[in-house]
Parts: C-alpha cells; sequence; structure tokens
C-alpha cells in the first residue's frame, strides 16, 4: 500500500477505518467500544506506543520505541506491579493530562500474574505453561487517537501518514482443536462440584481452550471480529515480542474516576445464546446465586481498599444483551483511599473473581489442577491507565491470543497459533453437561468470526 501525507483526521473515517488504514511499521495498540454507550462505552482509543513495559514472569524490560518518551528509564525491582506503577508515576510527571484518554498506558495483565501476586494459589503439579506470556505487557501512548462515540467525531487526532491502497488477502486459520475432550472437560466440572460438596469453595470458574494455525494479517481479523460481536470493552495490541491480543470482552473489571478517585466493577455471571429468549436467564436460580457470590467477593476485595462505609451494591442482578449472548451483571462501586495506587488496586482484587471463583485463593487452586494448560492473557485483564488517575480495565474473556513469527517489517501479519478460551461458572447444582454447552455457545462468536474469513470454523477432537 502507499502512503498519505499525515493529516488530523476527517470525522467520516470511523475507527475501524484508521485502524485499516494504520502504516503496517508501525505497531497499533486499540480499546474500542464495539456497541456505544452512553455510560459504559464512549470511547475508542487507537496510538502508536512511544515505550512498552514488559514482566516476563522472572524480570521487568522496559523498551524505548521512540522520542516521546523522555524520562530516565528506572532500575527494576523485577516486581511486576511495583516496576509498573513506577513507570505510571514517571509518564505522569513527564505528560500530564487534564482529562481521562489524553495520555496513558494500554496493556494487559496475564491471569497467570495471580499466581505471581498469591503464590498459594497454585497446585502441584498443576496447569502447564505451553503459551509462555508476559505477566504484564504495558504499551506507553502520549498521544492517542481519541473518537467520541457520543459525538460521531474525533476527539483528539494526532498527524499519522495512513495507508491507502487495496485490502490484504484474508487470513488463513487451520482447523479449531481443544485442549480438552468432552468427556475431560465434564470430568473436569464434575470433580470441582465435588470440591463444593466437601465445603472447599462455593464456586469455580473451569474453562478451555481452543487453538488453530494462524497465518496472515491480524487486523482483518480483528475487523472481522469487531462487526460480529460489537463488544463494549473490546482491545486490540500488537506487541513487539511477536504477539498480538484480541479480546472481545462485554465485562468491566475496573473503572476508577481519577478526579472523584469512584471505583467502579461490574461483574458478569450467567450466560444464554442471544437466540434463547432471556426470561429464561433471569428465572434461572443457579445463575443468580452465581453472580451473588461473585459480587460479595468483589465487594470485599475493593473493601480492602477503599474508605470505609463506601462499597456498596448498585446493581444486584440485571439482564445485559450482546449481539451473540445475553448475560445477568452486577455492580459494586466504592471510593479508594488516599494512599491507594494502581499496584495496590490490583494486589486487593486480580483476577477478578468472576473468573476465578469464591473463596478466590481455593478456587484458584482448584483451577491449576483441573485446567490442563495455563490461561495467559485469558480471564486476565486488558484496558487503559491513564496519567490523570483514569482507569478501564475489562475482564478479558472472549479474547483470542496469538503467536508466532511476525513478517518482515510488518506488526500487521505474523505465521503462528491463534488460542481462545472459555468456560462458565460452576455451583453446586451445575450440570457438566450443561456446562460444556455453555463452554461452547461462547466459542460460537470465534465460529461465527472465522466462518465470515471462510475459515473452517468446527471444533475438532483434541488430537
Amino acid at each position: 500500500m502507499t502512503g498519505v501525507p499525515p493529516t488530523a483526521i476527517p470525522d467520516v473515517l470511523t475507527p475501524l477505518d484508521v485502524a485499516a488504514r494504520w502504516p503496517v511499521e508501525r505497531p497499533l495498540v486499540m480499546l474500542h467500544s464495539g456497541r456505544p454507550h452512553p455510560r459504559w462505552s464512549r470511547r475508542t482509543v487507537l496510538a502508536a506506543p512511544a515505550a512498552v513495559f514488559r514482566h516476563d514472569g522472572r524480570r521487568s524490560t522496559f523498551e524505548v520505541l521512540d522520542h516521546r518518551w523522555t524520562a530516565t528509564t528506572p532500575d527494576f525491582t523485577d516486581d511486576p506491579l511495583a516496576d509498573l506503577q513506577t513507570l505510571v508515576d514517571l509518564g505522569a510527571s513527564t505528560h500530564p493530562s487534564r482529562a481521562p484518554f489524553e495520555s496513558g498506558w494500554i496493556g494487559a495483565l496475564s491471569y497467570d500474574l495471580g499466581r505471581r501476586l498469591e503464590p498459594a494459589a497454585t497446585s502441584s503439579g498443576g496447569a502447564i505453561d505451553d503459551r509462555d506470556w508476559p505477566l504484564v505487557s504495558f504499551a506507553f501512548c502520549p498521544d492517542p487517537f481519541v473518537y467520541d462515540h457520543d459525538r460521531a467525531a474525533w476527539r483528539t487526532t494526532p498527524t499519522l501518514p495512513l495507508r491507502s491502497g487495496p485490502p490484504d488477502a484474508p487470513p488463513s486459520v487451520g482447523r479449531l482443536a481443544s485442549t480438552s475432550t468432552p468427556e475431560a472437560h465434564r470430568g473436569a466440572v464434575a470433580r470441582a462440584i465435588e470440591y463444593i460438596a466437601a465445603g472447599d469453595i462455593f464456586q469455580a470458574n473451569i474453562t478451555q481452550r481452543v487453538s488453530a494455525t494462524f497465518a496472515g494479517s491480524t487486523r482483518d481479523l480483528m475487523a472481522a471480529a469487531m462487526r460480529r460481536a460489537r463488544p463494549w470493552y473490546a482491545a486490540y495490541l500488537e506487541c513487539p515480542d511477536g504477539r498480538t491480543l484480541l479480546s472481545l470482552s462485554p465485562e468491566l473489571f475496573l473503572e476508577v474516576d481519577g478526579s472523584t478517585r469512584t471505583v467502579v466493577t461490574r461483574p458478569i455471571k450467567g450466560t444464554r445464546p442471544s437466540s434463547i429468549d432471556p426470561a429464561e436467564l433471569l428465572a434461572s436460580a443457579k445463575d443468580a446465586a452465581e453472580l451473588t457470590m461473585i459480587i460479595d467477593l468483589m465487594r470485599n476485595d475493593l473493601g480492602r481498599v477503599c474508605r470505609v462505609g463506601s462499597v456498596r451494591v448498585t446493581e444486584a442482578r440485571r439482564l445485559e444483551s450482546h449481539p451473540t449472548v445475553h448475560h445477568t451483571v452486577g455492580e459494586v462501586v466504592g471510593t479508594l483511599r488516599p494512599d491507594v495506587d494502581l499496584a495496590a488496586l490490583l494486589r486487593a482484587t486480580f483476577p477478578g473473581g468472576s473468573v476465578t471463583g469464591a473463596p478466590k485463593i481455593r478456587a484458584m487452586q482448584i483451577i491449576d489442577e483441573l485446567e490442563p494448560v495455563r490461561r495467559g492473557p485469558y480471564c486476565g485483564s486488558i484496558g487503559w491507565v491513564g496519567t490523570d488517575g483514569t482507569i478501564a480495565l475489562n475482564i478479558a474473556i472472549r479474547t483470542v491470543a496469538l503467536s508466532g513469527a511476525r513478517s518482515p517489517g510488518r506488526f500487521d501479519a505474523l505465521v503462528g497459533r491463534l488460542d481462545y478460551g472459555a468456560g462458565g461458572g460452576i455451583v453446586a447444582d451445575s450440570r457438566p453437561d450443561a456446562e460444556y454447552r455453555e463452554s461452547l455457545d461462547k466459542i460460537a462468536v470465534l465460529q461465527a468470526i472465522l466462518a465470515d474469513l471462510g475459515a473452517d470454523s468446527a471444533v475438532h477432537p483434541v488430537a
């Protein structure tokens, strides 16, 4: 493709138009409101990172990509959250912002960061790490493009030489194969129910992973996914280390208002395909119990870092319908204490209770025992940390993790593999067959996206 001169972006171009024209030699990170909502899904943010922080489970590294990072790189302690906090504080001092999404960090926290924060949350000989994803990866984005969906206009438009020309060929995707047989997944659910009956836990979130080979444009996959799913808390991250994340999440993990210090979490429990009458979900006592347990867990987690008496449940159970599924959602709100920073907030709350179960640490031990592979970025969190104190992080469900070798000189394409996880909460009256079907319902959105691209969308037995 040929380039066009750098200009401010006209309002006629949508965020997905700009993503399609993003220079292939520049990494793209994006947080996207695929189905705008006046409260929960108002903006899309696109950026070319100036620097990237990573913690691989052993040590912290920091790569400066261009002149926009102006501070001296600090000495790291190799504590992932302490080192991230140091960089967030440095970014706030060199690039202060007066409004949300003017300047900040876009990145991902792996579910397996929870193993680092809670060393007891592992079992002996548990899930294997066959992907080696970083525990933390955040990109500094001092001058992002910001699109306001309420006004259908670009709020900030730094200049960038956008591409022009014909689109690339669709990516090639191989057969989807699960890490578990149907019998193995049902067996894991049955074992979790036994732990519940024994009094170990009240609930556990049990998942499976499907994988396929992948070759071609990850941006084309992203565009097809955004059109199909239209998620509230979507994300697309091209990382310099040959990895790309595509999240189609409908779930908010944490939102912090930088000026009022108000923190909100909106856990999801209870899912049905959009083809089913949502009244069936609302009538389910099992799904209501799942959500009540997780609301209570998140209320307790926020109570560790909020002002005394400020934590309250503002929504006990609400139906929300999305293009492919219905969910029931709760909402918990509090006011952070003055001494609580990003690192302290995450130490108190991560991973989100909706993807662990309750009690959290014992549920994580059981997950580690029953799931064959580590989750990596799936069930972690992806989002924004602003230099003004704003935080907006999703729960990284409905998330595609791509890794492999990039095409020379291009961030938009790779040859490697695609991974996607799905599962659900297990409680005392769960039925293994129904839980397996629910996991397939959640894989269906990926199957539809692959079918849109002309790929084989069936889930095949594990090899």
